[in-house]
């Protein structure tokens, strides 16, 4: 599997399922990227990685009234790789509440209020100026601090990822620029405007993995950035570079699914690429990275698309970490008159919004408006027919229809060895499912349901072994006491059995001293 893994993208192989889809990408990607002008407030989240779950370990650094400089510090998370939030301007702390998040569960969390001073000043920093001759343990800790997570969707803390990389010999760096969900361009963006930055990203990561050579994936549709790429690795220094063009299908963007198509390879359930010398980074990840180690500055910003038939000019914005939704599609002319759904990501696997106060985070890839002709009418959910059309799409070789099933009927242990946490609800059942049933929502509420059992059983088992262990204790203390006791009364036999001797001998001594006089 290792050697197979060693001559990844020499062969394009294909993955189980997946649906063709209209991109509707070019709309949003004829206009440069644009900064827009500073918002009059910032809300920014102090957890804005993988596991949202962890609010109870965030440590909030700043408190209303105190001025802030672009940069620093405001919080601090105490688990996967800890890691930092920043501040993504200068100003003054003007709250620090629950707040609206932008998460498909609609929960609240932390988050501090910034209200900007317009002079975007930043705090003091400390630029690598030479990279490539700087440990790369160095370089970890400094990524560690930055606040970098996958850009891709996933939002797992990078500089984690790579300590776990970096304790297996990684021999290939997958960058992933297959950006396969219609609407969002944010990453083909990147690869238009700053391929130079990307290709940086790529040598860094690199050299802190200790890996022999980089695969850059992008769609086949992207010919424009494919000659320009093309051109760039064929300078001195970018031999270990290759860019390879793989069939645009709806969910190849998936890592466990590039990976496929690259290497033939299936990423065991329980596995990570990095058993077989691999690791996949979004490529607007590496572009973070290369901005982070180059400059010294953290993450507090990201590339967004605001795109779909309910925005009057659709673009990208480079935009700071905490921007209300609502300032960025004013500087896109605002909603169409038929607007009619907000949506965090794409259609596919996006979540939709009730209010566009909700800020920009670390995973809003795309802000994606729809129209009421763009909704399909809510059809009623009927019973499964069993077609089987959802088997047939499913990328991660499921039986959705067997999986729905023991969910409705919460039978979680069969539902957790069939693969329920294997899903990557990318929606293809969804989309070809005649009798209209929401599979991912009840998929996405089964991992939930299954956790909190799993959880459950695990405190109960942990219950059962205090409780046995308390029984334990109790019987070796009883034990032991009756060991004490029984001891003691031999102890006292004895004693009464050799007073009993002696004074048996010494009446014998005096008889038989008396018998002799």
């Amino acid at each position: 599997m290792v050697e197979q893994a060693r001559l990844a993208g020499e062969q394009i192989h294909h993955f189980h399922g997946g649906l063709r889809l209209r991109h509707n990408k070019k709309v949003s990607c004829e206009t440069p990227l644009k900064r827009p002008s500073l918002p009059a407030l910032l809300k920014i989240p102090l957890v804005q990685h993988a596991d949202v779950n962890v609010q109870a370990h965030v440590h909030c650094l700043v408190h209303p009234g105190d001025v802030v400089l672009k940069g620093q510090a405001i919080g601090r998370f105490d688990d996967i790789g800890g890691g930092l939030v920043h501040a993504s301007t200068s100003g003054v702390v003007t709250d620090i509440s629950l707040q609206p998040i932008s998460h498909p569960s609609g929960q609240s969390g932390l988050c501090v209020s910034l209200e900007p001073d317009g002079r975007d000043a930043w705090c003091a920093y400390e630029p690598v100026s030479d990279w490539a001759h700087t440990e790369p343990l160095e370089l970890l800790e400094r990524l560690l601090r930055s606040g970098i997570v996958g850009l891709g969707g996933a939002v797992f803390p990078t500089g984690h990822k790579l300590q776990r990389a970096r304790q297996n010999q990684v021999h290939t760096l997958i960058l992933n620029g297959a950006e396969c969900e219609p609407y969002i361009s944010c990453d083909e963006m990147l690869m238009r405007e700053h391929p130079d930055r990307l290709l940086l990203g790529a040598h860094i990561l690199k050299h802190m993995l200790g890996a022999q050579r980089v695969l850059i994936a992008i769609e086949d549709q992207m010919g424009v950035i494919h000659r320009v790429l093309n051109q760039l690795i064929k300078k001195p220094g970018n031999e270990d570079i290759d860019v390879v063009k793989v069939t645009t299908i709806y969910p190849e963007g998936g890592e466990r699914q590039l990976i496929q198509v690259l290497t033939g390879l299936e990423v065991p359930a329980k596995g990570y690429p990095i058993d077989v010398g691999l690791i996949c980074f979004n490529v607007g990840t590496a572009g973070a990275v290369a901005q982070s180690i180059t400059s010294g500055r953290p993450m507090v910003e990201r590339i967004v698309s605001v795109t779909g038939p309910g925005i009057v000019r659709p673009r990208n914005f480079i935009a700071l970490l905490g921007t209300p939704i609502s300032h960025l599609v004013a500087h896109c002319d605002g909603y169409t008159d038929d607007a009619a759904r907000l949506i965090v990501g794409g259609p596919m696997m996006g979540y939709a919004l009730s209010a566009d106060d909700n800020p920009i985070i670390k995973a809003a890839n795309c802000i994606l408006v729809l129209t009421e002709q763009n909704i399909h009418n809510a059809q009623p959910e009927m019973p499964c027919i069993r077609c089987g059309a959802c088997a047939r799409v499913c990328p991660a070789i499921l039986l959705p229809q067997l999986l729905h099933q023991q969910v409705v009927d919460e039978l979680w242990a069969p539902a957790a060895d069939n693969g329920l946490n294997d899903c990557i609800e990318c929606g293809c059942c969804d989309f070809v499912c005649p009798s209209h049933i929401p599979l991912t929502d009840w998929f996405r509420y089964g991992k939930g349901a299954l956790d909190r059992a799993v959880a459950e059983d695990e405190r109960a088992e942990a219950a059962k072994l205090r409780f046995e262990a308390r029984n334990t204790r109790l019987s070796d203390r009883k034990d032991a006491r009756n060991e004490r006791i029984t001891a003691q009364k031999i102890s006292v036999r004895q004693d009464a059995r050799a007073r009993i001797d002696a004074l048996t001998n010494q009446a014998k001594d005096q008889e038989e001293s008396g018998g002799l006089k």
